[in-house]
């Protein structure tokens, strides 16, 4: 049954997102406001799926904890899930992403009218230095910055694996940084089609204020977002009476 369950979800998920992709192009001739509302529709219309399909709900945490205006979201990243479901919970993201995302059909065309990050991640100082003045341009027009500090997804309970890069960005923007924890892996494991039922939570914390040094912000970041994630993982392996 979870085999059977897993594959109807992984086609109906894949359907939807052509159809999506196909119908929406005309969005990307209107405001990016719009845009933005058409996407987030999208990610309910999967998380919706998910639920009905595959008995995967979800339960976001500290929402009252995210403040208004500009700044960077450094989630941890288990699985392809959170890179759309954190569409949901925030007012106008923009997500750090590898540049060459931005040329991939459909998919570069709706990064490119997101406005997103892109980085080279082999250009060195000079990409990071690209990264910061774009990601400076969205942040003073009030959007969140979502950056997954560890680059790509990490089987839960694997060992951190953190980018210095993160902390970088923290000093140079001077905006605050939400930590985000999540066990989206124990149920949409990276790399596999099996979807697990359950309840996929995701867990904001306190922001950390802008005036840390590098190295403090990114001791600080790394020891909460893996202090709740592996607490989250331990709640989820706890058998429920």
């Amino acid at each position: 049954m979870l085999i059977l369950r897993s594959l109807a979800f992984n086609l109906a998920y894949y359907l939807n997102l052509f159809v999506w992709m196909v119908l929406c192009l005309p969005v990307l001739a209107l405001p990016r406001r719009v845009f933005m509302r058409v996407a987030r529709a999208w990610a309910r219309s999967s998380l919706w799926l998910l639920k009905m399909i595959a008995g995967t709900e979800v339960d976001f945490r500290g929402l009252e904890k995210i403040p208004a205006g500009g700044m960077i979201v450094a989630s941890k990243h288990q699985s392809l899930w959170e890179t759309f479901a954190l569409l949901v919970i925030l007012d106008d993201p923009a997500y750090v992403l590898k540049r060459e995302l931005m040329w991939i059909p459909f998919f570069g065309w709706y990064a490119w009218k997101a406005r997103s990050v892109p980085v080279d991640r082999k250009g060195g100082s000079q990409a990071l230095k690209e990264m910061n003045a774009r990601a400076r341009a969205e942040i003073a027009a009030g959007r969140q910055i979502i950056i997954f500090p560890e680059g790509t997804r990490r089987q839960p309970g694997a060992p951190p694996a953190y980018k210095f890069g993160v902390a970088h960005l923290y000093a140079k923007l001077g905006a605050p940084c939400l930590p985000v924890a999540l066990n989206s892996g124990m149920y949409w494991p990276r790399r596999r089609f099996i979807r697990h039922p359950g309840t996929i939570v995701v867990d904001v914390l306190d922001p950390i204020a802008p005036g840390m040094t590098r190295d403090v912000f990114f001791a600080e970041l790394q020891s909460r977002i893996e202090g709740a994630t592996n607490a989250l993982l331990e709640e989820a392996r706890t058998p429920r009476d």
